[in-house]
């Protein structure tokens, strides 16, 4: 199970997940604070209740005809004295809560009544009989509406500071990774630059002991093994192609002597034509290898060309295929001649060999690249095959199949590309090389 989503930016994932550890948090606390304050409102009621039942019943006294006196002072707003025989001695009855009264005036235990009439209150009876003999029950009532208002606010405020804290959580996040991760985004920018231009660059964070020092010790160590791969692979390229041009220039300079002389029978100067054009072609093949590996992705070739130069030098002389050329003559690329004329000259080959039309055009791509537009009548390529072509060895004629390999490597080494594309013909094979 991956540890974040690759779909999604890391800092926003961990900002979110912040804000929703906090979320719950808040959450739980605010639940908690609730229950708790819930039970200490309920504490605090009962509490006054008893303290003014307590309060009555110890300024309870017997008058001489037997009856219970309570002072004036105490008798507020819902508190009623009854006699043993259950009538009202003293006090108020609110007149939303006479049955409950009614109901509580002669009770033996002490009795606590919730009522829910036209405004909640709680209802506290308490028995009690008075140091001369004389016993009764006291009524206390307590509005509810104070302590709810209390429980409401508090609500609101936990909110409100769930809020503030779910904010300052996931702003204190976006701080924290973006300083933390701002060593991997520029790591990344230079990655990215690397790759397009310059091998040899290392990161270098030298010997900190942090997770983001440890990452580019590995990733120098990475890139030392591909720089290393690449220069075995170069090296390797040119000593072949080196110990291939020299015969081969022999079997060409032979059978190009053998041809200029008077051959018979006609046979024999065939497959010296043949051979001869084999020579050419797997000679062309060896010098692209050549200027290829020349190069370290292509920072070993300082210079620049005209694209529509290089365009004409590729067609070269015409034949029955129609070509029509319409490339701006006010771009050049960043590249020798001879080498665009590598990444181009195998698309055009290709063409010329399956298609009678060739459109060659070209338009701005990517700032400081531009793309050259092949579009032929040929048989096309299935999209299954787009990038199945580009693999040496691949061929459809004549050759080794390292043509079209050939064209992507040389543009790649420069930043560009070579792809298949959609185009108004039935093929449509797009270059992209560096704008000087």
């Amino acid at each position: 199970m991956p540890i974040f989503d690759p779909r999604g930016s890391f800092r926003r994932q961990l900002v979110a997940l912040t804000a929703a550890v906090t979320a719950i948090g808040v959450v739980a606390l605010t639940i908690l604070v609730q229950l708790v304050l819930a039970r200490s409102t309920e504490h605090s009621l009962d509490t006054v209740l008893e303290d003014r039942t307590e309060t009555v019943i110890s300024s309870i006294s017997t008058a001489p005809d037997g009856g219970l006196l309570v002072p004036d002072d105490l008798l507020d707003a819902g508190v009623a004295v009854y006699g043993a025989d259950g009538r009202l001695a003293a006090g108020s009855i609110p007149r939303s809560e006479r049955t409950i009264y009614a109901d509580l005036a002669t009770v033996r235990h002490r009795r606590t009544v919730d009522h829910a009439g036209s405004g909640e209150s709680r209802v506290l009876a308490e028995p009690f009989t008075t140091g001369d003999g004389a016993s009764g029950v006291v009524v206390v009532t307590e509005r509810l509406s104070p302590y709810e208002r209390a429980e409401r606010q508090a609500l609101l405020v936990s909110v409100g500071a769930g809020l503030l804290m779910i904010a300052l959580a996931a702003g204190l996040a976006q701080w924290v990774s973006r300083r933390a991760l701002a060593p991997v985004a520029e790591m990344t920018r230079a990655a990215d630059d690397w790759s397009e231009h310059d091998l040899t660059h290392r990161f270098d964070l030298g010997p900190g002991s942090n997770e983001i020092a440890g990452l580019g010790r590995t990733l120098d160590r990475l890139l030392e093994r591909v720089a290393i791969a690449i220069r075995s692979e170069q090296r390797l390229t040119s000593e072949l192609a080196h110990e291939l041009r020299t015969p081969l220039a022999t079997i060409r300079a032979n059978a190009d002597l053998t041809l200029s002389r008077d051959l018979s029978p006609a046979s024999a100067r065939d497959s010296l034509e043949e051979i001869a054009a084999a020579a050419r072609q797997m000679g062309a093949t060896i010098e692209g290898l050549l200027e290829l590996a020349r190069t370290h992705t292509g920072q070993g070739l300082p210079g620049s060309c005209g694209l529509l130069d290089a365009v004409i030098e590729t067609v070269g002389p015409t034949d029955d295929t129609s070509i029509d050329i319409a490339v701006d003559p006010a771009v050049s690329v960043l590249l020798p001649q001879a080498l665009a004329v590598r990444a181009i000259s195998p698309i055009v080959a290709n063409a010329r060999r399956l298609a009678r039309r060739i459109d060659i055009s070209s338009a701005p791509a990517r700032p400081g690249y531009v793309d050259l537009y092949v579009d032929d009548d040929g048989p096309g390529i299935p999209a299954s095959q787009r990038e199945l072509v580009f693999e040496p060895g691949r061929t459809t004629g004549d050759g080794a199949g390292l043509g079209l390999a050939l064209s992507r490597r040389v543009a790649r080494s420069m930043g560009g590309d070579v792809r298949v594309a959609d185009g108004p013909l039935a093929t449509r094979l797009v270059i992209t090389l560096p704008v000087a």
